[in-house]
Parts: structure tokens; sequence; C-alpha cells
């Protein structure tokens, strides 16, 4: 660990990096620029597809727009960018989840083939330095909500060829699988039947257990029902976001350790600071809530709920939180101190939260401040390189041996 004078010096660079001009900041975070470009950069979580289906962009070169795209990755060191497969719950129950998550798969290879020298997807963690070579940017995938499947297992071994390396259980709703941490109301007190043997098959297929999103039984029970380690792709700590199920609790944080797995910090704000987590957790309480009655009124023979009107009004009480990025940091660290330095990770949620993100984490070129923060708090520089990438190709690469066993 760093003396507590270079701790001290670190800590006044960054807060001198974070109220400085752009100019600056290059300058005073150096030590931070120079360990994002050389350690393994992983990030599991980025919502890049979802919005690439529903507005194109060439993420090859520069894309304003959005959080994603190769010249700003390459600036913040970022080698390994899980893309998330997202469809929601709505799609699920419409039955339109199956063609959603290949359209946006089809979306990813299509950027790859047209970047062959700059993008490659990535399907096991001993293909990531071979691929990496020429400064790639590696596009593993992960399903965000197992409601593409449907009720058909061997659709399980269908995603895996096409790419799928890790699947988020459930969503904002539960499902044929599991419950999720957002709705009140649960249907299975966990997994369905038929999400046991999904967790099966994924542990014999060598598909990562994303326990993000679902609920507590739901995780307890994936976590003691697979056979090799699970992850959480992009859950923060509930420690300072109380009455917020989505965010882990420290029992199930220690759960994931315990069985090897790794719990991947987001870094929206909805998750990492407690008024925004609040909002979150309300606004999927009262939005599914406004979705039973607009379909109560619907099957009464009266018309739906405006649901635009809804959102709008949602918006004008609850304004954007703006947060620090101490908020992310503080998350880390009790994370570290709670479950161990060799369990966690980063799952930021670029693209995947409407702009709100802490001040200095706003899209892929800014991990380099996320490490001066860290080598600011004290953090080895080794310890660092674990938490940015090399906890969770540690724990891939121990599920994929898994499914060879």
């Amino acid at each position: 660990m760093p003396s507590p004078q270079h701790r001290h010096a670190l800590a006044c660079a960054f807060a001198l990096a974070l109220a400085a001009p752009a100019a600056a900041l290059a300058q005073a975070t150096d030590a931070a620029r120079a360990l994002a470009a050389d350690a393994l950069i992983v990030d599991t979580h980025i919502d890049a597809p979802g919005v690439l289906v529903s507005s194109w962009a060439d993420l090859g070169g520069p894309a304003p727009d959005r959080e994603f795209d190769y010249p700003r990755a390459r600036e913040g060191g970022l080698d390994i960018a899980f893309m998330s497969i997202y469809t929601s719950a709505r799609q699920d129950e419409a039955g339109s989840a199956w063609q959603a998550a290949n359209a946006q798969i089809d979306a990813i290879e299509a950027l790859v083939a047209r970047h062959p020298d700059r993008f490659a997807i990535l399907t096991s963690p001993t293909d990531a330095q071979r691929l990496l070579e020429g400064g790639r940017v590696l596009l593993p995938l992960g399903m965000e909500n197992g409601g593409p499947i449907g009720d058909d297992l061997a659709q399980l071994a269908f995603f895996h060829q096409r790419g799928v390396r890790y699947i988020t259980l459930a969503h904002s709703g539960n499902n044929r699988i599991a419950d999720s941490s957002y709705t009140v109301e649960k249907r299975w007190n966990g997994l369905s039947p038929f999400g046991r043997e999904v967790i099966a098959e994924m542990n014999r297929l060598g598909i990562m257990v994303d326990v993000s999103h679902i609920s507590d039984e739901a995780t307890r029970q994936a976590i003691e029902l697979s056979t090799v380690p699970v992850i959480a792709s992009h859950s923060a700590l509930r420690h300072f976001t109380p009455d917020f199920e989505r965010n882990l609790s420290d029992e199930l944080a220690k759960l994931i350790a315990a069985k090897g797995g790794v719990v991947q910090i987001p870094f929206g704000t909805a998750f990492v600071n407690p008024q925004a987590a609040a909002n979150t957790r309300d606004w999927f309480r009262e939005s599914l809530a406004f979705d039973r009655r607009s379909a109560e009124r619907v099957a009464a023979g009266e018309p739906p709920l405006d649901r635009k009107a809804f959102e709008a009004q949602w918006e004008k009480d609850h304004p954007k939180v703006e947060a620090p990025i101490s908020d992310v940091l503080d998350q880390i660290d009790y994370a570290v101190k709670l479950i161990g330095v060799d369990h966690v990770g980063i799952g930021s949620d670029f693209d995947g939260v409407d702009g709100e993100l802490p001040e200095g984490l706003r899209t892929v070129a800014d991990f380099p401040n996320f490490i001066a923060g860290l080598q600011a708090r004290g953090h080895s520089d080794e310890d660092i390189r674990k938490i940015l990438g090399g906890n969770l190709m540690r724990v891939w690469a121990e599920i994929e041996a898994g499914a060879k066993r």
C-alpha cells in the first residue's frame, strides 16, 4: 500500500484534476492514464446494442450522442466491453423478445464486420490476448433478461452458439425463470422450476449465471444451485441504498464471493446514489402499477391510460440527480472491505441509464478518472488491475472450465 504521504499527494492531485479544465486533467492523471493504457479493462455491461438498433450510429468512429464508441474506448483504455442484449418485460410478454435479441446480436456482428481491425466478438477468455492485438476492442455478449429463451431450454444452446456468455435471469418483471427485484409481488418466491433447469443448462454450456436485477430469494437460490461461480454483472451494494432490492445486500454479496464469483459495480447514479436509487425503486413500482391499472381498463372495454403523460409527469416530479464520482468510489471501497478485492469488478451500464452518470464518469473515455480516484484512496495498482478486469476474466475462465468438466 502507498505511504500516508503518497496517499495524501494522490488525493490532492485527484481533487485538483476534477476541478481543473480538460487540458490540466490529462497532466494531473498521467499515472492513472498510464495504468489505464497498460491494464486489461473489462466492462461487463454496456447497452450499445439496443441503442444501435433503435438509432444507428457507426461506433467504429466518433459517435458523440453515445457513451461507447471505438475512439473513446481506446482513449479510456477499455479492452473488453460486454455488449448487453437487453429485452424488456413488455417484449417478453408480447412475444417479441426472441426477435429483438437476435436483431441486437446481428447489429454487433455487423459492427464487427464493418471494422474487423477495430472490433472482434469474444467468446472465450482464452482468446482475449490474441484478439486484442492491433488495438481491437473485444465485444463479448451478455443477455440482459432471460425472456428471449421463452420456455424452451434448447434456446440456451442457440444463444450460446450466437455468442452469449452471460444471462441476467430476469429484468424489471417476474418472468418464466425468476422473480425480479423490482416487483413488489413475487411469482415464484425465487426461481421457477424451469429456472432451476435453466441454471443447470447454463452451467453445462458455460454461460455465466448473472444475478443482477433478480430478487433476493432468486439470487440466493441461484448461488446455491450453480455448480460454478455466479456473477452480478452490474449491481451496486444496498448498504448505501436501503430498501432498494435491485442492489445487493451484504449477505448476498458475501455469498457470491464465497462461491468464487464477482460483483461488478455499476456507474449509473440510479444505483450508486441514495436519492437516485430511491427514485428508481419508486419508478418501477409505480410504473408496474400504472401498467396494471391500464390493462384493467382495457379488459373492461375502456381506453388505456396515457403512458406518455404519466412518464412526463414523473420526470417533472423527479428531476435528474447530479452525483459525484465519489459515489462510485465509495461503493468500490465498501465492496473491497466487505468481500475482498478478488471479488470486485466494474459493469458501468453506459448507454443504459439515459445519461444519468456521475461527474467524471460520463463515457468510456473516463476510466482514467476512475483509476485516479482509486489510487487517491490508497488502492495499489495490483489491486486496481484486479478490479478493472482481472477478477472477471478469472471467474469467466473458471465457469468455462466447469462446462468442459
